[in-house]
C-alpha cells in the first residue's frame, strides 16, 4: 500500500500504527516460521503470548484461545516449533507480532505428510470401509490386549473390564508400544493372537502422547496387520483428540483405551438389570399361568364325579333294570296262563280225549310252571350276585370299615410310602368326610401330619 503526505501535513500516532499494520497484513502472505518458543505466557484468559526465536533475533508472537485449545500438545518453554500465522502490530505499544492460526512440533511436517500419503493409499485400497468392519461379540468368551506390560493404558483396560465383567478371562499379547521396531512387534502380536485363538476380541491399545510417540500405529505394518485380523479389533489409542492409521482400518474406533474396554465387554449391571426384567416377566406370565390353571381345575372339579356317586347311580340303574325284568316276568308268565286258558276252553269245546288231553295239558302246565320257577329263581340268583358284587366294590363300604383313600394335589391315589415326598400337601378321604395332611419324613418311615 502506497501513501503520500505533504509536508506539513501531521498524523497522530494511532494513525502511523494502523497504517504500519495494515501494510503488513495485506503485503505479507500467511507464512510457516521455524524457531523456539521463549518467554512463554498462558493467559487467565486462555491465550498464549510468547517469542519466537533464533539464534540471531526473535519476534513476539499470540495464539488466541479459540487456536490454543484445538493443540494436540501443550506448549512448553524451548519448545522448538513451526508456526503459521499472520504478521501484525499491535497498535496500543506498537509491537510488531505474529498472529499464530497453527503449530506444530519441529520436524514434524515431515510426520504428519507421511501420515496423509499413508491415508490416501490404504483409503484408496479399501481397508478404511465400513464393509471390511467386523461386529463385536456381545458376549466374548476371552479378551486379548495388544500393549505394553508397563502402559498404564493397560492398568486402564484391566480395571475397567474386572469392573464391568470380572469373569471374562483376559490373555495379554505383550509388546512394545513406541520406540524402534514398536510397529513391527504390534503387528506380530495381533498375527499371534489370531493364530493362537485364544479369544474372540483384540484390544489394541496405549496411552496418549506425542505424534512421535503414537507414530508406530501409523505404521503401514500395524495398518495390515489390522486388516487381515480374522478376530475383530478395537482400537484404543491415545486420548481423544489423538488419531492414528490404526483407528482407520480398525473394526471399532475408541476415544481411550478405556472406552475400548467398555466397547469389548458388556456391563454386568445392565445384565443384571435385564435379567431381573426378565424374571419379572416370567413371575407374572407363570403367575398368570396359574391362575388360568386353578380355575380351569375348579372348573373340572365340578365336572368331576364321586365314585361312590357314580355307584349310586348305577345301582338305581341296576334296580330298575331288575323291576324291568320281574314285569316282563310277570307279564310273560301272564301270557302263557291266558294261551292255556285258551287251549282249556278249546278242548273242553271239542272234547276228543278229554282225560288223555286233560293229563297232558296239566303235565305241560306243570312243566311250565316249574321252567318259570327256575327262571325266576335264576333271574333273583343273578340279581343277588350284582348286588353283592356293587356293595363289595363300594368305596364308601370300604371306607365304613376303617380304611381310606389318599390322593396327591393332582387326585392320583397314593398306594406306597415311597410315593410321598417330604412337605408334600395330602388329601384324604374317609368314611364321614375327608380331611388334608402334610407328609413328614422320618428315619426310614414318612408320616402325613394334618392340618
Amino acid at each position: 500500500m502506497l501513501f503520500s503526505q505533504h509536508q506539513n501535513d501531521v498524523i497522530s500516532v494511532t494513525s502511523l500504527n494502523r497504517m504500519a499494520r495494515d501494510l503488513l497484513e495485506s503485503g505479507l502472505p500467511a507464512l510457516w516460521i521455524a524457531g523456539e518458543i521463549s518467554n512463554l505466557t498462558l493467559a487467565a484468559s486462555g491465550h498464549g503470548y510468547f517469542s519466537l526465536k533464533d539464534d540471531r533475533a526473535q519476534i513476539r508472537c499470540v495464539m488466541f484461545r479459540n487456536r490454543l485449545s484445538g493443540l494436540g500438545f501443550r506448549p512448553q518453554e524451548g519448545m522448538q516449533v513451526e508456526l503459521r500465522g499472520t504478521v501484525s502490530l499491535y497498535e496500543a505499544r506498537g509491537d510488531y507480532q505474529i498472529n499464530v492460526d497453527a503449530m506444530r512440533v519441529a520436524g514434524l511436517g515431515r510426520l504428519y505428510e507421511a501420515f496423509e500419503k499413508l491415508k490416501a493409499r490404504l483409503a484408496t485400497e479399501g481397508l478404511f470401509d465400513n464393509r471390511h468392519k467386523k461386529p463385536l461379540p456381545t458376549h466374548p468368551a476371552a479378551i486379548g490386549i495388544v500393549t505394553s506390560p508397563a502402559a498404564a493404558a493397560l492398568r486402564d483396560v484391566v480395571t475397567t473390564l474386572q469392573r464391568r465383567m470380572p469373569g471374562i478371562p483376559l490373555i495379554l499379547y505383550p509388546t512394545p508400544v513406541q520406540g524402534e521396531g514398536a510397529a513391527a512387534q504390534i503387528a506380530a502380536a495381533i498375527a499371534a493372537a489370531n493364530l493362537r485363538r485364544e479369544v474372540e476380541v483384540l484390544i489394541v491399545c496405549r496411552g496418549g502422547g506425542s505424534i512421535e510417540d503414537l507414530w508406530a500405529f501409523n505404521e503401514e505394518v500395524v495398518a495390515r496387520a489390522i486388516a487381515a485380523s480374522a478376530l475383530p479389533v478395537i482400537s484404543g489409542v491415545g486420548h481423544e483428540t489423538d488419531t492414528t492409521i490404526a483407528d482407520f482400518v480398525a473394526d471399532h474406533r475408541a476415544a481411550t483405551p478405556t472406552a475400548a474396554a467398555e466397547l469389548a465387554s458388556p456391563s454386568r449391571e445392565a445384565l443384571q438389570q435385564t435379567l431381573d426384567f426378565g424374571l419379572r416377566r416370567l413371575e407374572r406370565a407363570l403367575g398368570r399361568l396359574l391362575m388360568d390353571k386353578s380355575q380351569r381345575m375348579d372348573f373340572l372339579g365340578k365336572r368331576l364325579q364321586h365314585p361312590g356317586e357314580r355307584l349310586r347311580r348305577q345301582q338305581l340303574l341296576l334296580q330298575a333294570q331288575q323291576q324291568r325284568l320281574s314285569r316282563a316276568v310277570r307279564q310273560q308268565l301272564q301270557q302263557q296262563q291266558r294261551r292255556l286258558e285258551q287251549w282249556q276252553h278249546r278242548l273242553e269245546r271239542s272234547r276228543p280225549g278229554l282225560p288223555a288231553r286233560q293229563q297232558l295239558l296239566a303235565a305241560r302246565a306243570a312243566a311250565l310252571r316249574q321252567a318259570i320257577h327256575r327262571q325266576l329263581q335264576a333271574g333273583q340268583l343273578a340279581l343277588t350276585r350284582h348286588q353283592a358284587t356293587l356293595a363289595a366294590i363300594n368305596p364308601e363300604a370300604v371306607l365304613q370299615r376303617g380304611y381310606a383313600i389318599v390322593q396327591n394335589r393332582d387326585g392320583r391315589v397314593i398306594r406306597s410310602p415311597t410315593e410321598l415326598s417330604q412337605g408334600e400337601r395330602l388329601h384324604i378321604q374317609l368314611a364321614e368326610g375327608a380331611t388334608d395332611a402334610v407328609v413328614e419324613l422320618e428315619q426310614g418311615t414318612q408320616r402325613a401330619l394334618p392340618f
